[in-house]
């Protein structure tokens, strides 16, 4: 799975990519500080069923601490897109392109209003109008390479498909395609659609294929109620309210070793572990108010509503022992795989192993200790084992 990080300049993307991935994107506070697109891993949460099933797991595709499943996710963050980056400004089409095969975009917005849509300084600047720009930015690139092959794939009597292998780029599937022609009321049959009908579709589009979570960020710094606002403008848009910079500072202090962080404490989420200068200290005791009156930083919190809240997938946990919970090294439940929400059992068995697939037999509810069939739809948290005539599930 992966996940873009876009925005105008200057929102605190690489503070957030950063921050995320606990390593160090250059920031600074100037447009473009993102001149190469960074590619990163974080992780998103889900419970581990180790506590339901009273095991210890052995993780080798994850992590688990304290009985929470930490599952990888790559992110890549690319520069500050402006208006009229379609048209090659800014940074233009090379970091559109980056894009084109994540599955969900994060939306990193300056909740404070302190920049504006090119990253300049400003005051009272609103946000919505950064979501507003970078839908339209994206939409028009979508366009443009639907118009330079309208031609070709007004010949085509399958609309639809002809569609789906002209934007192959961005992984789309026909229904996708046919949804967003749909919801326009369009005709996909020798598609001979104007401007104005590509523009349309694209925009429906790139609401099914690239869904985008606003990370509100700098909500530290930002007026009280300018979150309520800005959800409220954005209705129909996930907006979750955060500040990187202190996710950023927290773990750099925890990974130094100032600091122990438990941002499930409602109280005192912060403990001081070595003697600090006073300065440090009321930074430290600044970011654990940010966390007591926040639940959090908001980072994290963002990156699980991408997985599960909007793209909704489910952890599944395939074993090949449904005893003992293992694979045939003995590992506990070694790994777990993100799903599409409805994917059923046989959809688990390919993502295993094409063989596995071609050969499946039935699958079994660890659990439950009941056997399966092979259009069983898989739920969240699932352990299951395959059973195959073929190699071993």
């Amino acid at each position: 799975m992966i996940f873009g990080l876009v925005g105008s300049p200057n929102k605190g993307k690489s503070t957030f990519f950063s921050a995320a991935t606990h390593t160090g994107a250059e920031i600074a506070d100037y447009p473009f500080t993102t001149i190469k697109p960074n590619m990163g891993v974080s992780y998103i949460a889900r419970p581990c069923p180790e506590v339901e099933l009273g095991v210890k797991c052995k993780p080798r595709n994850s992590l688990c601490r304290n009985g929470i499943r930490q599952i990888p996710v790559k992110i890549v963050d690319v520069a500050g897109l402006v208006p009229g980056a379609h048209l090659g400004k800014g940074m233009g089409n090379q970091f559109l392109n980056d894009l084109v095969e994540a599955d969900l975009l994060i939306q990193v917005v300056d909740l404070s209003g302190q920049t504006d849509l090119a990253g300049n300084p400003a005051s009272g600047f609103d946000p919505s109008e950064e979501v507003k720009m970078v839908k339209e930015e994206l939409a028009s690139w979508i366009s443009e390479i639907i118009s330079r092959h309208i031609n070709k794939i007004s010949k085509r009597d399958d609309g639809v498909r002809a569609l789906t292998e002209v934007l192959s780029g961005f992984k789309p599937t026909e229904n996708q395609v046919s949804t967003a022609a749909e919801r326009c009321s369009l005709p996909t049959y020798r598609i001979t659609w104007d401007a104005d009908a590509i523009k349309a579709f694209s925009r429906r589009f790139l609401e099914l294929n690239k869904p985008i979570i606003v990370a509100a960020n700098k909500l530290d710094k930002s007026k009280p109620g300018a979150l309520a606002e800005l959800k409220k403008k954005l209705a129909g848009i996930t907006v979750i309210g955060c500040s990187a910079a202190v996710e950023l500072a927290i773990r750099k202090a925890e990974q130094s070793g100032v600091i122990e962080y438990n941002a499930n404490l409602a109280s005192d989420p912060i403990k001081i572990l070595k003697e600090v200068s006073q300065e440090q200290k009321i930074a430290i005791e600044y970011m654990s108010r940010y966390v007591s009156e926040h639940g959090g930083t908001g980072v994290h919190e963002i990156l699980d509503m991408a997985a599960f809240g909007v793209l909704h997938e489910i952890a599944v946990y395939p074993v090949e022992d449904e005893n003992k919970f293992t694979d045939h090294f003995g590992n506990v439940l070694p790994d777990v795989f993100l799903m599409p929400s409805g994917a059923t059992a046989l959809e688990l068995a390919g993502k295993i192993h094409t063989d596995i697939a071609a050969n499946m037999l039935y699958a079994i509810d660890a659990k439950k200790k009941i056997r399966l069939q092979k259009n069983y739809m898989l739920k969240d948290n699932d352990v299951i084992k395959i059973v195959s005539a073929g190699k071993k599930g």
